[in-house]
């Protein structure tokens, strides 16, 4: 019964890395943008969402209400000031420009909040659970999965059945002939990261919840986001959200096993995904 409660345990966990996720697997999966800053957005929304939690009493969700159209904001920013620069065929520029971000983000980071730890209090909420059988399950986790869920189909739906998707698709392909059939490369581009971002939104208010967060913790945020997409496989986004379960049963199965394993098995499952099948799980060929 302990390794079924791991898998349920895991399966949990692969929500909160699904909504990591999501936003690399559209800017590196289909967009083909590195941008090593993604934890470090998780982290800087997490801690305005503290902030503003504490200055003016808001609760979790109303929270989202807000840091998502400011996440959005910011990445539709990024996007045409930054990325729109050095984006193109060579994956390098971008990769150097979000690394400076990320820098220069944990250092402001650390000078408005200081290296404390910090959590978002959640009325009860991240340590309330119910009984399976013999096995219990928290609230919290099973509404960041189902969150995970919403947002990955919505964000599937939305690049398979719109025409932003359609233009989002054809841009990443081949932005000449984009362009020539009336698709604006840069102002698509830009609303599809506003996206990406905006999901951190979503991820930085339920990882506030979870556990603390500090302003030098965006580096694992984007480890597992990476991960994730690569095990999943590029260009999918249930490939993602496939990824980050699998991630998360690996971590669950590691840690019941052997507490300081927990981390390791997902790396170790990547690495033998990567090896094995590098195209990932979930294969557009």
């Amino acid at each position: 019964m302990q390794w079924v409660d791991a898998v349920i345990q895991g399966v949990l966990l692969g929500g909160m890395y699904a909504q990591y996720a999501l936003g690399m697997a559209l800017m590196f999966g289909v967009m083909r943008i590195v941008n090593i800053a993604h934890g470090d957005l998780v982290i800087l929304m997490a801690l305005i969402g503290i902030s503003l939690a504490a200055i003016f009493g808001l609760g979790p969700f109303t929270l989202i209400l807000i840091l998502v159209p400011l996440a959005a904001m910011i990445g539709w920013v990024l996007q045409t000031v930054v990325l729109n620069k050095v984006v193109g065929d060579d994956p390098l520029p971008s990769l150097i420009a979000t690394f400076g971000l990320s820098i220069a983000l944990q250092n402001l980071m650390q000078q408005i909040w200081s290296a404390d730890t910090r959590s978002l209090p959640g009325g009860g909420i991240e340590s309330a659970s119910f009984s399976l059988g013999s096995l219990y399950v928290g609230v919290l986790p099973v509404i960041v999965l189902l969150f995970a869920i919403v947002l990955t189909g919505g964000l599937d739906g939305l690049l398979r059945f719109t025409r932003f998707g359609r233009a989002l698709r054809a841009a990443s392909a081949d932005t000449e002939a984009a362009s020539i059939t009336g698709v604006n490369p840069r102002t698509v581009y830009a609303k599809a990261t506003a996206i990406a971002v905006g999901i951190l939104g979503v991820a930085a208010v339920f990882q506030s919840l979870k556990s603390t967060v500090a302003p030098s913790d965006g580096s694992a945020q984007l480890i597992y986001a990476f991960e994730a997409v690569i095990i999943g496989g590029m260009g999918s986004i249930w490939g993602a959200f496939l990824g980050s379960m699998v991630l998360g049963i690996s971590q669950a199965v590691g840690f019941r096993a052997d507490p300081g394993w927990g981390i390791l098995a997902g790396h170790i499952v990547f690495l033998i995904v990567l090896a094995t099948r590098p195209e990932g799980l979930i294969s557009k060929r």
